[in-house]
């Protein structure tokens, strides 16, 4: 008799909307998390005395409405606001693009008035396509098949289906489309934009988390898949949690619990019960068993089949494959506690541009520089840098009158080059990024009274992020959409019986969206009920 229907292992965002959902069906859910609290990368935690922060996932956008009504969440204290501004770029000679509601045509138009006519265009493509993208969110991918049987049937219907949202499309819209799932970023940008901060605007949600250069074929893909968020009903917004990221996965917690979820902390897991080939259960790490009916993992594909499932239990061609899955996001992630806000010098003082993502990286041959640097050094020697500082729009954050920031850091290298470590360059680096800033806002670095560091290395101990890899998983062509995790599992069903993805590493990929463990559970759901009407 097993102890529970289903067993979840990890209790980040993924994994608790997936429980959620598997829980408010009727069935019996139970989630282990190896940290001792729940949420994953979106956690909020004090990391220095009196200041909190969202430690590593830091901003909202991409998390699905539906998921957020489904569970309720703002019934169980979440609140999400807008950022004040979207996006502020300063660059070296002074001048400034500071964008959002009422703010952007104006901003670019300082810049260039050709700009402003191409800039509607583009944002109208993006929009359009974006549009597409948000309606395969909620649905599997055709997945492929071999043979004629039952399934391929099923797999027919759903590529008819996804066929026919695409037929809605023109076709100058189709040809966008093609664009944006193949062509490098920076292409596109340098055929429509004259002005670098305009280019820089687009190109950094190029690579932002994507270990690329912007000219890098596919990465316009990145740039589409950053575009598809809303905030509060908003379109292409970003915004802020009140308490952090944290404040997402505990409302999901609650939510869960509501249900009948069980949630256990501090059990890691140490491998998954095969028997018969069918996923059974796991062992956790103080060598507890605990057996199931179904076991989804919501951690990276390749930690699972390489570190959780015996290699004589799967097909010897999908381990093989499994282990060339590409990881590395090229971060490196930072919280800064500081005792007062940062004045820049493109436009300095307080005011609504502090609220922004502050994106330095003042152009696509910066950022092409930036990744290329990582490869042949480790790290970029000028790196790209975003930062976020949401105690200026949360004062639950920090002590009066103190502040923290954000730093989301690009490009280093996920390995360092040589043998070398990053335990023996952690700090090293951190200096680095911090005195990048500071050359944009003189005195940041002296108003910097406390620091988490957190590079490749320490995002996979802590977070299991193989690689510092913040998408379970690079988002390029071969491992998107019907080949995410690969071709014929992207049904959210693994190799074994009973075994079932749910985390970033399945479509539609990362961020923090509720997605896959949205649609994970609808797979589960299935299989359960074919199940049971079968006996």
């Amino acid at each position: 008799m097993p102890d529970t229907d289903v067993l979840i292992i990890g209790a980040g965002h993924n994994g608790l909307t997936c429980a959620a959902y598997l829980a408010m069906a009727g069935l019996r859910v139970r989630v282990v998390e190896r940290r001792k609290v729940v949420g994953g990368a979106a956690v909020t935690e004090e990391f220095h005395p009196g200041f909190r922060n969202s430690v590593a996932a830091y901003t909202v956008s991409l998390l699905n409405p539906k998921v957020i009504a489904d569970l309720r969440l703002h019934d169980h204290g979440l609140r999400i606001v807008e950022r004040r501004a979207q996006n502020f770029l300063p660059a070296p000679d002074g001048r400034y693009l500071l964008t959002g509601e009422g703010r952007t045509r104006a901003s670019v138009a300082r810049l260039s008035e050709r700009d402003v006519v191409v800039l509607d265009d583009f944002m109208r493509e993006l929009e359009e396509i974006a549009d597409v993208v948000r309606q395969f969110v909620l649905r599997a991918p055709p997945n492929l098949t071999e043979g004629f049987g039952l399934k391929a049937a099923g797999e027919l219907v759903n590529a008819i289906g996804s066929a026919g949202i695409l037929r809605g499309l023109s076709l100058e819209q189709q040809r966008s489309l093609l664009d944006l799932f193949t062509r490098s970023a920076g292409d596109m940008l340098d055929d429509r934009f004259e002005t670098d901060l305009i280019k820089s605007l687009f190109g950094f949600d190029a690579v932002v988390g994507n270990y690329a250069s912007p000219y890098a074929a596919g990465s316009a893909y990145v740039m589409l898949h950053h575009a598809f968020g809303e905030v509060n009903g908003k379109k292409a917004v970003w915004g802020h949690a009140i308490g952090g990221m944290g404040a997402i996965t505990q409302a999901m917690a609650t939510a869960a619990r509501a249900h009948g979820v069980e949630i256990e902390t501090g059990a890691g897991v140490h491998e998954i019960v095969v028997e018969r080939e069918c996923a059974a259960g796991a062992v956790l790490d103080d060598g507890r068993t605990i057996r199931a009916r179904y076991v989804a993992a919501s951690v990276n594909p390749k930690l699972l089949y390489t570190r959780l499932l015996p290699a004589d239990a799967l097909p010897a061609a999908f381990l093989a494959r499994i282990r060339n899955w590409r990881n590395g996001s090229g971060t490196f992630r930072m919280n800064v506690a500081l005792s007062a806000l940062p004045s820049f010098s493109a436009l300095p003082g307080a005011g609504d541009h502090l609220s922004a993502g502050i994106i330095i990286a003042p152009g696509l041959d910066y950022m092409d520089r930036a990744w290329q640097d990582a490869r042949r050094f480790g790290w970029s020697r000028e790196p790209v840098v975003e930062v976020l500082i949401p105690s200026v729009i949360d004062d639950t954050l920090a002590p009066p009158g103190r502040h923290v920031a954000s730093l989301f850091c690009q490009h280093v290298a996920p390995q360092l080059p040589g043998g070398a470590s990053w335990d023996d360059h952690r700090d090293e680096v951190a200096d680095l990024m911090i005195a990048t800033v500071d050359r944009y806002a003189p005195g940041f670095a002296a108003s910097v009274i406390g620091r988490q560091i957190l590079s490749p290395l320490d995002l996979e101990r802590e977070f299991g992020l193989l690689g510092g890899d913040i998408f379970h998983g690079a988002l390029t062509l071969n491992q998107l959409f019907s080949a995410r995790p690969m071709l014929g599992y992207a049904d959210y069903r693994g190799p074994l019986k009973g075994l079932y993805h749910c985390g970033s590493g399945a479509h539609p990929g990362g961020g923090v969206t509720g997605a896959p463990g949205h649609n994970a559970a609808r797979a589960i759901l299935r299989d359960h009920r074919a199940l049971f009407a079968r006996r």
